[in-house]
């Protein structure tokens, strides 16, 4: 693979969706593909499990270009996948998120029964089902049977519910809210 042939895929993977192709002819069509393919999976807008069907024909170019090209804008401010590695593993989480469930189950089932006290378990439901959803983006990100493009949306996602400093400090908020537990037993 040339200097030429990467410098074209990258021009061509960040043109805006619906930027003309130039004319790819069928002696230069295998390099480019295998520049543009070895370019996307690094900027990880491209699943390696994904090179068989994208960009797999000449006549789709334009199609799976314009697929690429948005990935690459939507995930361009996106944190890069070996962020999640800093969270827990997605069977951890799984256990988390499923404490969360029963935690708001709880819930839901003592704001029933203490109609006095309905504000403030409004108040608690809210903010488990806030943590539920940082914590599911947490695992999104951590599972690996995912694409490479919907683990980064979910760090992108955890990064905008959490705050940037946060996010990067990587100390994140318990799954369920603990500071509620001593004025609700």
């Amino acid at each position: 693979m040339s200097g030429t042939e990467l410098w074209l895929a990258a021009t061509l993977l960040s043109a805006p969706a619906g930027a003309p192709l130039p004319e790819i002819t069928a002696e230069e069509w295998p390099a480019l593909q295998a520049a543009v393919h070895s370019l996307a999976v690094e900027w990880e807008i491209l699943d390696p499990r994904e090179l068989k069907y994208v960009l797999a024909k000449r006549e789709d170019a334009e199609g799976d270009l314009n697929l690429l090209r948005r990935r690459h804008e939507e995930l361009k401010d996106a944190p890069r996948l070996n962020d999640s590695a800093r969270f827990p593993e997605r069977a951890a989480v799984n256990d988390m998120l499923a404490f969360n469930r029963a935690f708001r189950r709880h819930l839901d089932g003592r704001q029933v029964l203490e109609v006095d006290r309905a504000a403030c378990y409004r108040e608690a439901l809210q903010e488990t089902d806030r943590l539920y959803c940082i914590w599911d983006a947490v695992r999104d990100a951590r599972c690996e049977f995912y694409y490479v493009t919907v683990r980064r949306q979910a760090l992108k996602k955890l990064r905008g519910l959490v705050g940037p400093e946060v996010y990067y400090a990587g100390n994140l908020p318990p799954y369920v809210p603990l500071w509620r537990f001593p004025e609700m037993h």
